[in-house]
This record gives structure tokens, sequence and C-alpha cells, in this order.
């Protein structure tokens, strides 16, 4: 399906993404934003691809869990995304952007968990 392997690209940028920001944070000075922003990037990105596992095997229910998985690429990208740009550039991506990616994992999260009980 094409939005499962789209799905398990972005995870991978996200992937790679995470990794370089880790090796920023570990290697610049006053760089804990960039550590955070990593984190978030790795750990859903990993997300993503448990979400799309248990898809492929019927355990959660595919419009719900493809909304969730979604939706942990864009709350990634608004979080780690605010960070990295208030670290380089001195500014926000645009006001609330790091809270509202972060409003997006948590409801992302509530909706793997509906996703695996809810049936199909």
């Amino acid at each position: 399906m094409v939005a499962h392997r789209l799905l398990i690209g972005l995870a991978g940028l996200m992937g790679a993404a995470g990794v370089a920001l880790a090796a920023a944070s570990a290697h610049g000075a006053d760089a804990s934003r960039l550590a955070s922003a990593s984190a978030m990037l790795l750990f859903h990105a990993t997300a993503i691809l448990a979400v799309g596992a248990l898809l492929a095997r019927g355990l959660l229910h595919g419009g719900i869990g493809l909304v969730a998985a979604f939706g942990f690429v864009i709350g990634a990208a608004l979080f780690a995304g605010d960070l990295t740009l208030r670290q380089f550039a001195g500014h926000s991506l645009f006001p609330m952007a790091a809270p509202t990616g972060g409003t997006v994992m948590i409801a992302s999260w509530l909706a793997v968990t509906l996703a695996a009980v809810v049936k199909k």
C-alpha cells in the first residue's frame, strides 16, 4: 500500500535526522534543544515502523492506525523542527509549534490505543 511505503520512508528520514541531531547535540555548545528534538524523532520513527507492522498483521484498525502514524510524523516534525530552528536560527517555526507538535504526538498515541480496541 502506498501509505505504508510512504510512512516507512518518512520513518527512515526521521531516524536519519534524529541521529544527525544527536551528533550535533553531543558536539555543540548549549545544544540541549537538539537532544530533545533528536529523541522525539528517533522514538517516533520507531513508533511509525511498529504501527506499520501492527497494521500489516491486522492488529490495529486500519484507518485509525494510519491516522496515528501520520500524526507521529506531523507531530515530531513540528516539535523537532521548532526546536532545531530555535537552536540554529534563533526563532521559532511559528508560535506554539513545539507544543502543537507535542499535543499531536500525544493524540496519536491515544489513537494507537483506540486503533487497538476498535473493531475493524
